[in-house]
C-alpha cells in the first residue's frame, strides 16, 4: 500500500485510466437516494485512490509513532506500552456520595478518577448562597472547601491515582484543594498527577459557564503554568477543550480548529507572561469529542496532532519534543445520545469508543446509555465501563499502532480536515485573534449555524437517527432504574458549610483574604495566596468573591 501512495507519475497515470474505465462502468448502477457525507456535511467521494494523495510525502505527513509529526501517534509503542487511561466522568450529591462511586469504578476496573461538579461549583457559588437553590449535587458533586475534598478523596491515595477535573472558571481554587488534601495525605505535589480543564476560552465560545472577563481569566492561567512548572510538574495544568464546543453544535472541522486556536492562543498568553514555551508548553492537554462518523473522528485526531506539531515547531520554535505532542482526552458525545430506545446508546458509544482508540487517545470516557435521562446509575456507568474494557482486550485494535494509516480515505480525510482547520486559523487572524473573534461572536455563530443546519437534516429525514426520525416504535415506554438525588442532599450540604463557618479560624480566613485581594490586583502569581485561603478553609465562593470584587463579571455581547 505504500509503494502505491508513494506512487511515481506513470503508475498513477495508469490507475487514473484504469479508475475512468471503472466509472463508466460505474455510473451505470444506481446509487441509494441517501446524502454521502460525514455527520459534520463534508461530501466524501465514493471512492478513494492513490490519485487523492497524488503529493503525499510519507515523512512529512505520517512518518512514525512517537516522531514528528506525530500524526501516527505520541509514543512509539501506543497501547502495546500501557492502554490508555479508562476515566469515566462521575459526581454527584455530596462528597461522600461521589467518594463511594468512585470507590466503585475503581473496584470494577477504572483506571483514573474524572470529577463533575455541580453547578454552584462550576459558578463559583457555595451551596448556601441564594442562586444554588435546588442546584446543589444536581450534575455533579457539590465542593465548596478543602473539607468536602478531603471527603471526597477519602481513602483513596493521591500518589497513586490520576484524577482529572472538569473545571475552568474556579480551576485555581479546585486545583489548590486538590493539593492542599495530597498535602493532609502526605503526599507531596511533586507527586500529583491529573488534570485540570481550565479553559476559559471556550466558555466565552460555547459552554457558558465564565466568571471573570478574559483579561484577568488568562492572567491566572497563565500563573497556572507557572506554579506547575515550580512545583506541580506532572500536572496538566489545562484541558484543552473541543467536546463542549462539539456538544453545543459546530462540525469536526470547527471542533478541530476553534479548539487548536484556543491552545494557540494559550501559548502566547503563557509567552507574553514571560514563561518559556518549553517550560510549560510539554503540560497542555486537549480534550476531544467522539461523534458517530467514525472515519471523521478518526480523521480529526491524526490532523490535530499534525497541525499542532507543525505550528508548535515552526511558528513558537519550540526545542523540546513534549512541546510538539498533542495528548488528548476523549468522552463519546453527550449530544448523540437519545433517550428514545436509550439501549441503543450503548451501541452508539461502542463505535465512538473504537473511533478514538483507533485515533490515538491517552485516556478515555464512555458514556452511560442513561446519561441524556439523568446522571448515569451504578449498572449503566459499569456498561460504560465494560465497553472500553472490551474494546482494550477483546478487539485487537490495541495491537496495531495507528491502523489506518494508508488508507486512502482516511489519509485524504486527515489532509481535507487540516486544509479545512488552515482556513479557519487565517480567518481568526484576519479579525485579531482569538479574543476579538470571541468579542465579534464569529464563534458562536458559526457554531450556531452548524448546528442549525445539522437540525434541519434531522428534521427533513436527510440524516438518520435511529429511534427519533427513523425505525421508532411509537408505544414505547422507558423501563429504567434512573439514579435521583434526594433534596437531603442540599439540607446536608448547606448544614456542613455553615457549621464550617461558625467552627473555622475566621481570622485566619479574613487574612488569607486579604491578602488574595492585594494578590489580585497587583501583578504577583496568585497561586500560592489561593493555596494559603484554602488551606485556612476559606470556601470557593468567598475566594471567588474576592475575584468578582476585583475583576468584575463578564457580560456577551448579544447579537441579533
Amino acid at each position: 500500500m505504500e509503494d502505491l501512495i508513494l506512487a511515481g507519475d506513470e503508475k498513477l497515470a495508469e490507475i487514473k485510466a484504469n479508475q475512468e474505465k471503472w466509472l463508466e462502468e460505474r455510473q451505470k448502477i444506481k446509487d441509494r437516494p441517501d446524502k454521502f457525507e460525514t455527520v459534520s456535511g463534508m461530501s466524501v467521494n465514493d471512492l478513494y485512490t492513490p490519485l487523492d494523495l497524488k503529493d503525499f510525502d510519507y515523512q512529512k505527513d505520517l512518518g512514525f509513532p512517537g516522531q514528528y509529526p506525530y500524526t501516527r501517534g505520541v509514543q512509539p509503542n501506543m497501547y502495546r506500552g500501557r492502554l490508555w487511561t479508562m476515566r469515566q466522568f462521575a459526581g454527584f450529591g455530596t462528597a461522600k456520595d461521589s467518594n463511594q462511586r468512585y470507590k466503585y469504578l475503581l473496584a470494577k476496573g477504572q483506571t483514573g478518577l474524572s470529577v463533575a461538579f455541580d453547578m454552584p461549583t462550576i459558578m463559583g457559588y457555595d451551596s448556601d448562597h441564594p442562586r444554588s437553590l435546588g442546584e446543589v449535587g444536581r450534575v455533579g458533586v457539590a465542593i465548596d472547601s478543602l473539607q468536602d475534598m478531603e471527603t471526597l478523596f477519602s481513602g483513596i491515595p493521591l500518589d497513586k491515582i490520576s484524577t482529572s477535573m472538569t473545571i475552568n472558571a474556579p480551576a485555581a481554587i479546585l486545583w489548590a484543594m486538590y493539593i492542599a488534601t495530597g498535602e493532609k495525605q502526605g503526599v507531596r505535589s511533586e507527586q500529583l498527577t491529573g488534570t485540570i480543564q481550565n479553559d476559559l476560552l471556550k466558555e466565552y465560545i460555547a459552554q457558558k459557564s465564565w466568571i471573570f472577563p478574559p483579561e484577568p481569566s488568562l492572567r491566572i492561567i497563565t500563573n497556572i503554568f507557572e506554579y506547575a512548572c515550580r512545583h506541580v510538574p506532572l500536572w496538566n495544568t489545562i484541558s484543552i477543550s473541543g467536546y463542549h464546543i462539539r456538544e453545543a453544535g459546530s462540525t469536526a472541522v470547527q471542533e478541530l480548529a476553534f479548539t487548536l486556536a484556543d491552545g494557540f492562543a494559550y501559548v502566547e498568553a503563557g509567552i507574553k507572561a514571560g514563561l518559556n514555551v518549553d517550560d510549560f508548553a510539554p503540560r497542555l492537554s486537549f480534550f476531544f469529542n467522539a461523534h458517530m462518523d467514525f472515519f471523521e473522528e478518526i480523521a480529526k485526531y491524526r490532523a490535530a496532532r499534525r497541525i499542532w506539531a507543525r505550528h508548535m515547531k515552526e511558528k513558537h520554535g519550540t526545542k523540546n519534543p513534549r512541546s510538539l505532542m498533542l495528548r488528548f482526552h476523549t468522552q463519546t458525545a453527550g449530544c448523540s445520545l437519545t433517550a428514545q430506545q436509550p439501549e441503543n446508546n450503548i451501541i452508539r458509544t461502542a463505535f465512538e469508543g473504537l473511533s478514538a482508540v483507533m485515533g490515538g487517545t491517552q485516556s478515555l470516557h464512555t458514556n452511560s446509555m442513561d446519561e441524556v435521562l439523568a446522571l448515569p446509575s451504578e449498572k449503566a456507568v459499569e456498561i460504560a465501563l465494560r465497553t472500553q474494557q472490551i474494546i482494550a482486550h477483546e478487539t485487537g485494535i490495541a495491537n496495531v499502532i495507528d491502523p489506518l494509516a494508508g488508507s486512502y480515505f482516511v489519509e485524504a480525510l486527515t489532509n481535507k480536515m487540516e486544509e479545512e482547520a488552515e482556513k479557519y486559523f487565517a480567518e481568526i487572524e484576519r479579525r485579531g485573534g482569538v479574543l476579538a473573534c470571541i468579542e465579534q461572536n464569529f464563534f458562536q455563530q458559526e457554531i450556531a449555524d452548524a448546528a442549525y443546519s445539522y437540525q434541519r437534516n434531522i428534521d427533513a429525514k436527510d440524516r438518520i437517527m435511529v429511534g427519533v426520525n427513523e425505525f421508532v416504535n411509537p408505544d414505547e415506554k422507558i423501563e429504567m432504574d434512573l439514579l435521583k438525588i434526594d433534596p437531603q442532599v442540599e439540607k446536608e450540604q448547606v448544614a456542613q458549610i455553615q457549621k464550617l463557618r461558625r467552627e473555622r479560624d475566621n481570622l485566619k480566613v479574613n487574612e488569607t483574604l486579604d491578602a488574595l485581594r492585594r494578590a489580585f490586583q497587583d501583578s504577583e502569581n496568585v497561586i500560592p495566596y489561593i493555596l494559603d485561603c484554602v488551606r485556612a478553609y476559606a470556601t470557593e465562593g468567598e475566594i471567588i468573591q474576592v475575584g468578582r470584587e476585583v475583576f468584575g463579571e463578564y457580560r456577551e455581547k448579544p447579537v441579533f
